[in-house]
């Protein structure tokens, strides 16, 4: 198996979302402290890379049938880079929504198209690893967000734009020739996959959503609640994210060693239930120890329902790959879709209340709350139909 591609799928995930996304995240409190930015609209400006990601999700799929998977893997990363310069200087509102919808437009694409360009190269034995390995980026550049925008910041925002410019851009060149080759992928219609939209498989769609919709507030807000809604300042938000970012790291291997265990679809559900108790307990709880296990089992759990959610797709749709690609595009599209309408009904609420964090926190647990609820009904009634 190519090595060299497994570390170019870390370095995409590493990039397009670690960076690209969760980089943004420790930023917040700075940006509002500069003035560059009412708090209003940094928090709008966070949701645009959302909005991007969802662009993206959408059209991995048909750029992947235009020019070969591995340029658009590259192009993707460049301007995930340039995204970063982009950011250096705050010429306007605009300007910056556009640059962070690039940035979340390059991640939303290299999560459609970098893991099946990278395991088409890895043999079967080596698959699962080599696909922890790929999210497992997610976590690192979270992590990364949380160290090293601290110490860049020490130099002011200018140079700390600059410096994950530079990071981002070494990594595109580490990645640049681990990509395997290969020509453009057919398109849908080409193929003629087709995926039947089960009860099952449409209950987890919205399922996968309101998940996404749920792990918002954490995503877009955590530092700033910490940093300036509890007192606590910059430092120590940021910490509180570097957690989070450990949590992402080992929250993939976690979730897929428990489904081995228990099967995909009981492991979804109890990611459902640890999760919005993960969610609410920052409103019920300050102290240091409850908001290091928020932070943490968010964390773990931001990139790992992924593989719990594939698991249980490939499950709904045994010995049928082309079904199970398509409908992988439309958990991810849906997942994208939530994440992106639930961003911006933050910052909406965020905006009219004065700055009401506890809200947006129990909100998100009450999206989770019903993704459990959606999927305990749903398996009743398959039970029941299997039984009658």
């Amino acid at each position: 198996m190519r090595w060299h591609a497994a570390i170019a799928g870390l370095a995409a995930s590493l990039v397009g979302i670690g960076l690209g996304r969760f980089a943004y995240t420790p930023l917040i409190p700075a940006l509002v402290a500069a003035h560059w930015f009412p708090p209003a609209q940094v928090i709008y400006l966070g949701a645009a890379n959302l909005a991007g990601y969802l662009a993206g999700a959408l059209a991995g799929r048909r750029l992947a049938a235009m020019v070969p998977p591995h340029i658009a893997l590259r192009g993707m990363m460049l301007l995930a880079s340039a995204s970063f310069f982009g950011c250096i200087v705050p010429i306007s509102v605009l300007w910056y929504f556009v640059w962070r919808f690039a940035a979340g437009m390059a991640g939303g694409t290299i999560m459609v198209l970098a893991a099946p360009a990278v395991l088409s190269a890895a043999d079967a034995r080596h698959r699962g690893f080599v696909g922890g390995m790929i999210f497992t980026g997610v976590g690192l550049g979270v992590a990364a967000s949380g160290t090293v925008v601290p110490l860049l910041l020490q130099a002011g925002l200018p140079a700390t734009w600059f410096g994950l410019g530079v990071l981002a851009l070494v990594l595109t060149l580490v990645a640049w020739g681990g990509w395997p080759a290969g020509p453009a992928q057919p398109s849908r219609s080409a193929t003629g996959a087709a995926a039947p939209l089960t009860v099952p498989l449409a209950a987890l769609l919205v399922e996968y959503g309101l998940n996404a919709a749920g792990l918002v507030p954490h995503m877009v807000f955590l530092v700033d609640f910490i940093a300036r809604g509890l007192g606590a300042g910059l430092a120590v938000g940021s910490a509180y994210w570097v957690v989070f970012g450990l949590g992402a790291m080992v929250g993939p291997l976690l979730a897929g060693l428990l489904a081995d265990r228990i099967g995909f679809g009981a492991a979804l559900r109890l990611a459902f239930a640890i999760q919005a108790v993960a969610v609410v307990s920052p409103v019920v709880a300050h102290g240091w120890l409850a908001l290091v296990l928020s932070s943490g089992i968010a964390g773990a759990f931001t990139p790992g329902v992924v593989p719990l959610v594939l698991g249980r797709v490939h499950e709904l749709l045994p010995g049928d790959p082309p079904a199970q690609r398509l409908a992988w595009s439309w958990t991810t599209i849906a997942f994208a879709l939530f994440q992106a309408g639930a961003a911006y009904f933050y910052s909406f609420l965020f905006s009219r209340t004065g700055g009401d964090y506890a809200m947006l926190f129990a909100i998100g647990a009450g999206a989770l709350g019903l993704a459990l609820v959606i999927e305990l009904a749903v398996t009743v009634r398959t039970r029941l139909v299997q039984v009658l």
